[in-house]
């Protein structure tokens, strides 16, 4: 027995003593039985930050927002069963968006699988094609060499999770009982550590010379140019793409997620009012762009998405670091795989400066008429969702993160977040593109980003209700702001608002819940503002103050529909009139 604990609490001590070193600080627990000297372990270990979150599918979520702020690898840790296919959902969303989450999962020893033991399900390979890799880690035992494996398998699942592109990773811990390590053995910590760790060191990924060369010599031909840039993790890509715009004349659309739109960066070559404009058909057909350079992932826009299908005469090149690229549009000539601080530090270095010509003062000029079109939506009195982000926007102070749901806030985020010079960060989950985890990854991003302010519509917050737990748990700061328009808005703008007669009970599934008191079970104020001023006021004042506030606002579908749709009319006669007059 003693032998057992022995081998239990160096084996595992080795493991989460390399996560430290490997600068994985922070996990999140689900509690739980199989996974108790882990949890034990870690909660011991002074180099470790631990958070308790009772509900996995929350949990899973909550980590990732903390992976999403400190831009490194989140722990994720729970028992067997059922528990671990609760992190399914967020280790998808993981996948996708490029997200280093190191999920833990204990499991009943091989002897106890597949004859009917309580709480024991199949682990392996659990979350199929959607982690890095996954690693079956071999049971407690007391030698050198175990105690050496258990490092060394860490680091190379750590540096798995962290190579472009970066992503979930799964370690399956089979335990056997008794479960509790012994603390008062010597030297706990230090079996099997050597002076270095294994950590892959990483660098840029450099562009080959001859290839700089070929595309510095086209783009000197090529006028008429776009950058498209997408989410993205770089910091520094606002002020590289700005300076290769300023070298070619090119415009950039900055999605709000590729944080380029605010900022102390030269924004003079931002166009952010492109989803708007691009949906005008007389541009669409006359606006040809010769070369389009994107970096990150495809943009929120819809139109954006679709001029770029319509471009298929034009020499198309996606930069992505991990040589997996993401081209929905399906019309990528040129791929490089390479960084993107990369790729523009190459190209500046090298390219002339462009003749100016009047390209990008079409965009710019475009994009200013449409803009001015958008604002008049200030003065509106009515609760249109639209002025939600506007306002929000206001009254954020500098340093703040705007976190946008799915659904219809992050569209609205990308029509109406305009260029700032306040450093505004955006966030959002746009992996998967799911309603679910909103609330819980926003909670762990405000863990780094305060304030910071989450909007979210009505069904999207009730999806994730028990993620506010963590909020109460962990003493967080957030403004949550409940677009309430009683079900799911999205679908207004979808075909499927035509079919009348089932539209309500299949899509638009008004729940007509009040928040309050839940909100106030979980700790939190709750406020349903009647008015514009008083949203600012209940906004700015959850911004400067401790703890979970909730400020509701209540909208109407049809209405919003018609606001939206009025608005983007008259921008299109606008873009149209414009169009036609430049063209005389």
């Amino acid at each position: 027995m003693n032998n057992h604990i022995e081998a239990l609490s160096y084996y595992l001590g080795a493991f989460v003593d390399e996560l430290t070193r490997l600068n994985v600080c922070d996990v999140v627990i689900s509690p739980g039985s199989r996974s108790t000297p882990i949890a034990l372990l870690m909660e011991q270990h002074e180099g470790m930050n631990t958070y308790l979150h009772v509900d996995e599918r929350s949990a899973g979520f909550f980590a990732l927002g903390i992976a999403k702020a400190k831009k490194r690898p989140v722990a994720l840790l729970c028992t067997s069963g059922t528990a671990a296919a609760n992190y399914y959902p967020a280790v998808c969303e993981a996948f996708h968006s490029r997200v280093p989450l190191i999920v833990l999962t204990a499991d009943r020893p091989h002897e106890l699988r597949d004859v009917g033991a309580p709480q024991a399900m199949n682990q392996f390979n659990l979350y199929g094609t959607f982690v890095k890799q996954f690693t079956e880690m071999a049971l407690p035992e007391a030698s050198e060499a175990m105690y050496h494996y258990a490092r060394m398998t860490t680091q190379r699942t750590i540096a798995s999770a962290l190579l472009a592109p970066q992503g979930p990773v799964h370690l399956n811990f089979p335990v056997r009982e008794p479960l509790i390590p012994n603390f008062s053995l010597e030297s706990l910590w230090d079996k099997g550590r050597g002076e270095y760790t294994g950590l892959v060191q990483q660098g840029n990924v450099m562009m080959p010379s001859e290839y700089v060369d070929s595309l510095v010599g086209r783009l000197s031909h090529m006028e008429k140019g776009l950058i498209i840039c997408g989410d993205d993790s770089h910091s520094e890509i606002a002020a590289f793409a700005a300076e290769l715009a300023e070298k070619t004349g090119y415009p950039i659309l900055a999605d709000p997620l590729s944080n380029i739109r605010s900022g102390h960066h030269d924004k003079t070559m931002v166009i952010d009012c492109y989803d708007t404009f691009l949906r005008n058909e007389l541009l669409k057909e006359t606006w040809k762009p010769e070369v389009m350079i994107r970096f990150g992932g495809m943009p929120v826009s819809k139109a954006l998405t679709q001029f770029i299908k319509k471009q298929t005469k034009a020499v198309h090149i996606v930069v992505d670091e991990s040589g997996q690229w993401r081209d929905p549009a399906l019309v990528a000539t040129e791929v490089v795989q390479a960084s993107d601080i990369a790729f523009c530090g190459a190209l500046i270095e090298k390219l002339p400066v462009m003749k100016e010509n009047d390209w990008f003062g079409m965009w710019q000029h475009i994009n200013e008429k449409t803009k001015e079109t958008l604002r008049e939506m200030e003065t509106y009195e009515t609760a249109f969702e639209g002025k939600v982000i506007t306002d929000i926007v206001r009254v954020l102070p500098e340093g703040a993160t705007l976190f946008a749901s799915n659904s219809m806030p992050i569209r609205d985020t990308d029509s109406f977040f305009f260029t700032s010079d306040k450093n505004i960060q955006v966030m959002a989950n746009r992996g998967v593109n799911g309603i679910d985890g909103i609330i819980s990854t926003a909670l762990g991003a405000s863990i780094i980003c305060d304030p910071l302010v989450l909007v979210i519509g009505d069904l999207s917050f009730y999806h994730d209700l028990n993620g506010l737990l963590a909020a109460k748990l962990h003493e967080l700061n957030i403004t949550i702001v409940v677009v309430n328009n009683d079900g799911g808005g999205i679908f207004s703008f979808l075909p499927q608002y035509e079919k009348k007669e089932h539209f309500e009970s299949l899509f638009g599934t008004p729940i007509g819940l009040d928040y309050e008191h839940v909100v106030k079970m979980y700790g939190g104020s709750f406020s349903r503002v009647n008015g514009w001023e008083q949203f600012r006021e209940e906004v700015q004042k959850g911004t400067t103050t401790e703890g979970l506030h909730v400020v509701e606002i209540c909208t109407n579908r049809d209405e919003n529909l018609t606001l939206h749709r009025k608005l983007w009319a008259k921008t299109q006669d606008v873009i149209t009139t414009s169009l036609q007059g430049e063209s005389k």
